[in-house]
């Protein structure tokens, strides 16, 4: 497939949906050259955890579309949820004082689940966004209580907290950076904490965490205490690879923090709503953040909604530069929107209702058992994971963890057999990732494992 000079469809490829999309749709995360020559995969159909294309082939959606439809693709209470909603009243806003119920009932919903105390919920419409307002409120917090010094925040190398301009300065990641002229001014990044990748020969779990605590010590007092407002992290890391803390990681970071009055944000966008076997990462990894930041679970995806939570320290001093201010001028057209709002309610209502983090609990160790038993094959330097994410890293020397050379090319074509045989998994490098539905059955978690290791097979013959 190809387009004319003037970026038109040519007469000769017709009008299919491949064509258009080609002509006219500027994808995220896209290859444009390689896009324009294969054109995109046409989802048009999903039921439970599988989607269909649109030659009617069923494919397990592996990564929860985005880490994110953790109730399948048919629910169809979310769908009357919106409906109802949609009925009732179809929008309003959350400025200058106003509310709707949904917006109201969520918030209060979320309080009541939050894994630590915290006042306030503000709500936006993606994970960068909430993102995004987290650092503002950092900067704004600070400047309230008299430290307008203290606003540089610390963040990891390939961590993962969105693509607006500022939480894209947080992700860790050289495609977010080069030539967006990006990181911005005071984001800093800390080392990766990812063990069998960085730990140093002999060097045990607890004294890897011991040194990447000392590693962000250190990068504080290089750049002065009094700069560092807050330090944000993934419980488990996401699109950097699935990286899951080493033992006592956090705990470790966690003083570092309160010994220098620093601000912690945790990033609970993936993780949050059950997909460690508890309700919040928070919780699984004992984590006691200032700041949460929610989104794809929330609605299992039926609907764009984000959430930050913020504690009451946070909302005093907000409150405290409101009123000297006039106004705290901060917030998005669609925060608290009523329709996603009422999904979301529904959404959790389900969680509860239907057990689904002890559903998580009674699958996850199988999931885990299948996703380890992938070390057999000689291309596969680590699995690794947590509830119902993981991931499996290609590598060319097994014993000295070689990577392929260029990098992402094995990634690549592992992920494109494995679509193949019917699994949608995604390829970040040369790691890939699994994310599957919450709902996945045990034997689902078998079909979708036999599928991978048909694929794998293949690669590994083929190499």
């Amino acid at each position: 497939m190809t387009l004319s000079d003037s970026g038109t469809i040519n007469a000769s490829l017709g009008n299919s949906a491949s064509s258009r999309d080609i002509a006219s749709v500027l994808h995220p995360y896209t290859n444009f050259t390689a896009h324009e020559k294969t054109g995109p995969l046409v989802i048009t159909g999903g039921n439970g955890i599988y989607v269909s294309d649109e030659s009617g082939k069923n494919y397990i959606e592996g990564m929860s579309g985005l880490w994110c439809a953790s109730l399948g693709f048919s629910e169809k209470r979310l769908i009357a949820a919106a409906t109802k909603q949609l009925e009732t009243l179809p929008f309003y806003h959350n400025f200058s004082s106003r509310s709707t119920n949904p917006t109201i009932d969520l918030a209060t919903k979320l309080l009541e689940m939050a894994p630590v105390p915290m006042s306030k919920v503000f709500f936006a419409n993606s994970g960068s966004e909430a993102t995004d307002s987290a650092i503002k409120m950092v900067w704004y917090y600070h400047n309230a209580i008299g430290r307008p010094e203290k606003k540089k925040i610390i963040s990891r190398k390939r961590g993962y907290h969105g693509v607006t301009v500022a939480s894209a300065s947080l992700t860790g990641l050289p495609g977010n950076h080069k030539l967006f002229d990006l990181p911005i001014d005071r984001i800093l990044h800390t080392e990766t904490p990812h063990f069998w990748r960085e730990a140093q020969p002999y060097e045990s779990e607890e004294d890897f965490a011991t040194r990447m605590a000392e590693a962000l010590e250190d990068l504080i007092q290089a750049e002065g205490p009094e700069t560092i407002g807050a330090f944000i992290a993934e419980p488990i890391m996401g699109a950097g690879g699935v990286v899951v803390p080493p033992r006592t990681y956090f705990d470790k970071i966690q003083e570092v923090l309160a010994r220098y009055d620093i601000l912690f944000i945790a990033d609970e966008v993936i993780c949050g709503f059950g997909r460690t076997g508890r309700l919040f990462a928070s919780e699984t990894f004992r984590l006691k953040p200032d700041m949460i930041t929610v989104a794809k679970q929330l609605s299992s995806a039926y609907q764009p909604i984000s959430a930050l939570f913020i504690n009451e320290k946070i909302y005093a001093a907000l409150k405290k530069g409101a009123d000297e201010v006039g106004v705290f001028g901060h917030g998005f057209t669609y925060s608290g929107h009523p329709v996603a709002a009422a999904v979301a309610l529904e959404t959790l209502k389900i969680y509860e209702e239907d057990s689904i983090v002890d559903h998580v609990r009674e699958v996850m160790g199988h999931f885990q058992k299948r996703l380890r038993d992938l070390n057999k094959f000689d291309k596969i330097g680590e699995t690794r994971g947590y509830g119902l994410i993981g991931a499996f890293e290609l590598v060319a020397d097994k014993c000295a963890k070689t990577p392929f050379a260029p990098t992402g090319w094995a990634g690549k074509a592992v992920a494109e057999l494995c679509l193949t045989e019917g699994v949608i998994l995604r390829a970040m490098g040369d790691s890939i990732a699994l994310c599957p539905p919450l709902i996945i059955t045990d034997k689902q978690i078998d079909d979708m494992f036999d599928k991978i290791e048909i694929a794998l097979t293949k690669w590994h013959q083929s190499i």
